[in-house]
This record gives C-alpha cells, structure tokens and sequence, in this order.
C-alpha cells in the first residue's frame, strides 16, 4: 500500500507548505519511524514507499508551520492498514485552533 497525504491551511484558504511528516509503523508496543517528508508547495506529500498491514501513524509537526505558540503544536493520526493492494490517501485540513482529517481517495 502506498501513503500519501495533503495539508491544507482553511485559515488562509491554501496549501500548508513545509510541514514536516513522520511515518510510523506500531511494533511490539513501539512507535518505530518509517518514512518522513516535507509538504511540497501543493501541500502535498507524495507517495512514501510501499507498507504491509499493521497500525500506523502520521505525525504532523504542525508547530513548524504555525509557529512556536502553536495550540497544536503536533498532529497526530493512528490508522489501520488492512489491505495493502489500495492506495491510502489521508488528507488534514489545518487552522490555529482547528484540525479535521478524513480517509481521502
């Protein structure tokens, strides 16, 4: 299964560019990174890679986009592969004080 993900910042009405992204994969209790990215200029994180079933996670570093006082300074989301031939699209949609993520397609 491939992953990919987009960041848009609904405050100003655009793409979130340069948030950093950590891939994480859940091992016998331990988070153990995977793959990291940038949001390009799109907001975008393309493709990383190619992963087996398992629990994951995607780490935002949303302070690095909305600064030091950010109130979320993380965001994070757990998923679930459970069919690794589909692409898995999982879209955050990003303010000061708000944050809404979805399985995308």
């Amino acid at each position: 299964m491939s992953i990919s993900s987009h960041v848009l910042d609904t405050s100003q009405g655009e793409p979130a560019r340069g948030v950093p992204i950590t891939l994480e994969r859940l091992d016998g209790g331990t988070w153990l990174v995977v793959a990291h990215g940038t949001t390009d200029d799109d907001g975008r994180l393309r493709d990383e890679g190619t992963f087996g079933p398992g629990r994951y996670r995607l780490v935002f570093d949303t302070a690095t986009y909305l600064g030091p006082d950010a109130f979320f300074p993380e965001a994070i989301v757990v998923f679930q592969i459970t069919d690794p031939g589909r692409h898995l699209h999982i879209p955050l949609l990003l303010s000061p004080f708000g944050l809404t993520t979805y399985r995308g397609s």
